[in-house]
């Protein structure tokens, strides 16, 4: 049963997302295998954003009403937003008005806003050692209701297990997909690749948006300081980080650098957010990451 509380917070998550994707000129995804051998299939009304030379003149001559021929091999995205919640996605740095985990429920919205915006198909699940709530896929604007629900309805808690979760999300997915990942990527990252490569070379789009919170990034603490794992609570140290502010950001350093060349190596799409970014420019540059892949489909991710 929903609380007022809840259906504020799902109010709030569709304004929030409605808003970015309204500053975004979206467009509509095309199918590569278009050409002289597909064959015609159905009419569908036109929408902002579909290309002028789609349009059946012939049937607005017609109709007065503008419709966009569609071919058996044109096909738009399905698509499964995944949300990690985990408790390391829990933190919050003095400088942040938001937690890792909800900058990424707000970002999952805006994610789906758009995709729905475009006629895509788009689910969503939540996880941390295992998939906990999932929503199937669905192209219609009133499923955007059951998605916010779900993201509003999200809490932070337990350890992190990615690799397992992404095995239980494999069977969400049908072929021409795109995965979508949410996450700190606090996992062993040999495991992460094994888990990831297994989509990618399925013919799934794999992107990630890799959340940080700005003191991760610049380790900006000063005094003595205690420090608490947010997925175990046995584990607690108090030290001083002046002493180990160079080894880890050494260490920082290191693991994003295995990570950024494991998903290079596997044609997996790594965008990095920190929460102090503003969605729409995030989303834009996915956007942008998408229409030159799909310029140059050879020269990199395989992104439809």
């Amino acid at each position: 049963m929903l609380t007022s509380q809840d259906h504020d917070a799902i109010s709030r998550l569709h304004l929030l997302a409605r808003g970015v994707v309204e500053g975004i000129a979206a467009g509509r995804h095309r199918s590569p295998h278009k050409g002289s051998s597909v064959e015609f299939k159905e009419h569908r009304q036109y929408v902002r954003g579909d290309e002028i030379r789609s349009i059946d003149w012939k049937l607005f001559g017609k109709t007065d009403r503008l419709f966009i021929r569609q071919y058996e091999d044109e096909t738009n995205l399905r698509g499964m937003i995944l949300v990690d919640q985990s408790g390391s996605m829990a933190y919050r740095g003095s400088r942040s008005a938001l937690s890792k985990h909800e900058f990424a429920v707000r970002l999952a919205a805006c994610l789906a806003t758009l995709l729905i915006s475009q006629q895509d198909s788009v689910g969503v699940a939540t996880l941390d050692t295992r998939l906990q709530q999932v929503v199937a896929p669905r192209s219609k604007p009133s499923h955007l209701q059951a998605i916010m629900t779900t993201l509003a309805e999200s809490r932070t808690g337990g350890e992190t297990q990615l690799s397992d979760a992404l095995k239980q999300a494999s069977s969400s997915l049908r072929r021409r997909g795109v995965l979508i990942l949410i996450s700190d990527c606090f996992d062993d990252v040999r495991a992460l690749l094994t888990a990831l490569r297994y989509f990618a070379h399925a013919g799934t789009e794999v992107v990630v948006f890799q959340i940080w919170d700005p003191d991760e990034l610049d380790f900006p603490f000063r005094k003595r300081t205690r420090f608490r794992s947010l997925e175990s609570s046995k584990v607690e140290l108090l030290l001083d980080p002046v002493a180990l502010r160079t080894a880890y950001l050494q260490r920082l350093a290191d693991y994003r650098a295995q990570l950024g060349q494991g998903f290079a190596r596997e044609r997996i799409s790594l965008i990095p957010c920190s929460t102090d970014q503003d969605y729409g420019q995030i989303l834009s540059a996915y956007l942008g990451q998408r229409s030159r892949k799909t310029a140059n489909p050879k020269g990199g991710q395989r992104l439809r």
